[in-house]
């Protein structure tokens, strides 16, 4: 069990377009946080950004004093444009991180987007490029992270006292787990992933990536490992692992591509930005014809 001093406060913020659940978490001692999956809102039919969750946590930051020193994703997300970069613009450019397999997501999606050589996104998009095991501080709180692909290639998990943000891996023990049929996902790798998630100690905060409340409901976004342990409808304990795997890619197979998947690969392999501007000033994004077979 950790010591209550070195336990994260957490605060979760919601964008219920996308489901995504955003968070900051911060270090009681020392009012040091960071930031968590930022939103950067995203209207597909009119291919039209505005910034309203991250001013969301740019307030809730300012009103409490916390001092951001970390703006993190855990993976390239699908569904929505990642603000890291906005809020770490905002805040006198505030370190920002992503799994290290970020890089081969980036190469997969440089074909199917036809990315020219000086076109194509690196890891240098990001400053620090996180690997299995690293470990770094948020005031007086160790974090860690732990490499949790399957959704992803890239995805991982940030681990802070009893506090782990286990992003598109988990959704709320009813509901189960989160889907593994992007390019480069894997459910028997998200499965592998699980157990290692489900092995933290018992009474672990496990923040999650999505909920999807009913429209005047709110949503829910952590459970303990004991408690998905008990009654999480496909990784409780005692489920074996290829009944899992079979149920997850029948689930997957019925699924539609996000929304905004296609406009939010090519801004979050950026890190957060979108395509240089044109002659006109302007961005524009790639929409890949016929790559992908509608279900």
């Amino acid at each position: 069990m950790t010591s209550p001093a070195h336990n994260p406060v957490v605060q979760s913020f919601f964008d219920r377009p996308t489901g995504s659940l955003q968070y900051v978490f911060h270090c009681p001692e020392t009012m040091q946080g960071a930031v968590v999956d930022p939103v950067w809102n995203y209207d597909a039919k009119a291919v039209a950004t505005w910034t309203q969750s991250a001013d969301e946590i740019e307030a809730y930051l300012r009103t409490t004093g916390i001092t951001p020193v970390w703006i993190l994703d855990t993976h390239p997300h699908a569904d929505h444009l990642s603000a890291a970069r906005i809020l770490s613009d905002r805040f006198g450019g505030v370190p920002r991180g992503i799994g290290e397999k970020v890089r081969e997501v980036q190469g997969l999606w440089q074909k199917l987007y036809n990315w020219r050589p000086e076109e194509t996104p690196d890891g240098g998009c990001w400053d620090r490029l996180f690997a299995a095991g690293d470990a770094f501080m948020v005031g007086n709180i160790p974090v860690r992270v732990m490499l949790s692909p399957g959704h992803t290639l890239a995805s991982i998990t940030y681990v802070t006292g009893d506090a782990a943000f286990v992003h598109d891996t988990l959704m709320m023990p009813e509901s189960g787990s989160s889907r593994a049929d992007f390019p480069g996902g894997s459910a028997a790798v998200l499965w592998d992933s699980l157990q290692a998630i489900l092995a933290l100690p018992a009474e672990t905060r496990l923040y999650i990536g999505h909920d999807y409340p009913a429209k005047d409901a709110a949503p829910r976004c952590m459970a303990t490992v004991a408690e998905h342990l008990a009654t999480n409808a496909h990784v409780k304990a005692g489920t074996v692992r290829e009944e899992y795997i079979a149920r997850r890619e029948a689930r997957d197979a019925t699924l539609a591509l996000p929304e905004r998947m296609i406009a939010a690969l090519q801004v979050n392999l950026r890190g957060g930005a979108l395509p240089a501007a044109e002659d006109d000033g302007h961005s524009y994004l790639k929409m890949p014809v016929n790559r992908f077979v509608p279900r």
